[in-house]
């Protein structure tokens, strides 16, 4: 765990070199975890240190309130959480979805640590508009399943989980995967997803569909920068990594799940903005 000056503990796997002149930090999306990186993880843990962590309200780090699940405190978190867990040596900085609008909050925010520390970021299936990445291509009847369980959820929640979860797993495979994904990645991802919902998945469904991106993007742009979107991804279109201003990389038969459905590219990407930086 890494105490924040706040007393929020963020859940942090550290892996690799800790004695590495650059540490990979991986930020991962919206109600997942850091166990969406383990595949990616594995194919750097050689190369380079690499840390995972849990955002604040996710996983095994402390629960977020009303008033910190918001972008802006993700990305003061992950400016914090660089100083204290890698406080020397320069960073490569990876988020996914929503993982990437806290890499941009902190380069808004902490332009000086950013500046100073911070190689470059690869943004992976990030939206680079104010187009929401939570209310976009649920398939109706599931998308309107979850809503109303979202809205009534409590007690009355956790005594039909288990009637409803098939549907809505197979909503998400649809939703968050290509058309031939691996079962074991969207077990796992049901799994993180499920860990946090309803709490955590309305709590923060309103700071990732009014956060603003522009900003951070012009100091993000001032280092090497690549965004990679699969072509299958029904939540960020293709056209949105060209937007970040760096290179863009359109995987091919993949969704949104890149550091699940495409670890290998993605950790050639990483190590890219490594060696370019």
């Amino acid at each position: 765990m890494v105490r924040l000056e706040d007393g929020t503990e963020l859940n942090v796997v550290r892996t690799g070199d800790p004695d590495a002149e650059i540490t990979i930090v991986l930020a991962h999306g919206y109600a997942l975890d850091h166990r969406s990186w383990h595949k990616v993880v594995a194919q750097l843990a050689e190369e380079f240190q690499v840390i995972a962590y849990d955002h604040r309200g996710h996983g095994k780090s402390a629960a977020a309130t009303k008033e910190t699940a918001t972008i802006e405190q993700l990305g003061e978190d992950l400016g914090e959480l660089i100083e204290r867990a890698v406080p020397s040596g320069q960073v490569v900085v990876v988020g996914h979805s929503m993982g990437g609008m806290a890499a941009l909050a902190m380069a808004e925010r902490r332009p000086r640590l950013f500046r100073q520390r911070v190689l470059g970021n690869v943004f992976v299936s990030t939206a680079a508009s104010g187009r929401s990445e939570t209310s976009l291509a649920w398939p109706k009847a599931v998308g309107k399943l979850v809503r109303e369980l979202e809205r009534a959820f409590g007690p009355i929640v956790r005594a039909v989980r288990e009637k409803i979860e098939p549907t809505k797993t197979a909503g998400l495979r649809w939703w968050l995967f290509g058309d031939q994904p691996d079962d074991a990645d969207v077990e796992l991802t049901a799994d993180m997803v499920w860990g946090q919902w309803p709490e955590t998945v309305a709590l923060f469904r309103p700071a990732v569909d009014r956060y603003d991106r522009e900003a951070g993007l012009t100091v993000a742009k001032e280092k090497a920068v690549v965004a990679v979107v699969g072509d299958e991804d029904r939540l960020v279109p293709e056209s949105d990594a060209a937007r970040f201003g760096g290179t863009s990389v359109i995987l091919a038969d993949a969704g949104h799940m890149l550091p699940l459905e495409r670890p290998a590219e993605i950790a050639n990407l990483i190590r890219e903005v490594a060696a370019r930086a």
